[in-house]
């Protein structure tokens, strides 16, 4: 089955650079378009029934939609409008899309997909790669050697969806790979005195980040032998090291385990600090 890019349209300037953003990654990948938008019933809305309502929703979208056509004559474009709840809606389309693309604002007032309870609960529940998209963003951003910015965590096994997702959109835009691993200083009592002089002696803990993040590219270096890869293992927490890369990057890349607690599904610290402060778009990808 085809699976199709999805943009979640709720009319605010977010959601149409959302939309953009998702109609040329179909294009890039070859993948159709699917127009998602979830509306209420207004009751207290005078002189505007449920019909009346559902038919400004559906005009808003078309409209929307026609430029997108205009700029992608040859983009396959589905249009679903929905009386229906967002989250609902969106975490639905998430399960069958290629990636679920949403407008984000960041950090700010509380509006949009991202910081309201609609996207907070989007994010964390879907089982495929959600992108946030700013107002701002714009085509000539993915170009002028901007970098797919990738965090790499764990091991070769814990990091492979998130390096798939990155090299396989690297692929399609063209761009370079750079695959960032951050670590901290582990707490003195852990080790023995012995095991503490054993570590310096090897050079500290920085050759075996570097040799944990060389394992991890290894497998994706070898299936996308065209994409330009740079590896960076810095010191310092992962959420700071990513952002001081924003300005390179075209597009940011982050995982988030799918594993519940008992409060409920996480988006995590890492990826919840890159998605408010960002200002490139943003890719969530779930992991086990």
């Amino acid at each position: 089955m085809t699976r199709a890019i999805t943009a979640g349209l709720d009319g605010t300037e977010e959601s149409l650079a959302a939309l953009d953003w998702a109609a040329r990654e179909a294009v890039r990948r070859g993948l159709p378009l699917r127009v998602l938008h979830a509306w209420h019933h207004a009751e207290k809305l005078a002189g505007a029934d449920r019909d009346t309502q559902r038919g400004w929703a559906e005009e808003g979208v078309a409209q929307a939609v026609r430029q997108v056509a205009e700029r992608h004559p040859k983009l396959t474009v589905s249009v679903d409008t929905v009386e229906e709840d967002a989250a609902a809606a969106l975490g639905r389309a998430a399960r069958d899309a290629e990636l679920l693309a949403l407008g984000s604002r960041g950090h700010g007032p509380v509006v949009g997909f991202l910081l309201g309870s609609v996207g907070q609960q989007v994010i964390a529940e879907a089982t495929r790669p959600v992108v946030l998209v700013r107002a701002g963003d714009r085509a000539a951003l993915e170009a002028a050697g901007r970098e797919v910015v990738v965090g790499q965590h764990g091991d070769a096994e814990d990091s492979a969806a998130v390096l798939r997702f990155a090299f396989e959109t690297a692929a399609a835009r063209g761009a370079t790979v750079r695959a960032v691993r951050a670590w901290t200083l582990p707490p003195v009592f852990a080790y023995s005195p012995g095991s503490l002089r054993l570590l310096d002696e090897a050079g500290g803990l920085e050759p075996y980040e570097k040799q944990a993040l060389a394992d991890a590219l290894r497998p994706w270096r070898e299936r996308f032998p065209g994409v330009p890869v740079a590896e960076q293992v810095e010191m310092g927490s992962a959420g700071q090291v990513l952002l001081s890369l924003v300005g390179r990057a075209q597009l940011m890349v982050v995982g988030r385990r799918t594993r519940r607690t008992a409060v409920g599904a996480r988006i995590g610290s890492v990826a919840h600090g890159v998605l408010h402060h960002a200002d490139c778009p943003v890719a969530v990808v779930p992991h086990d």
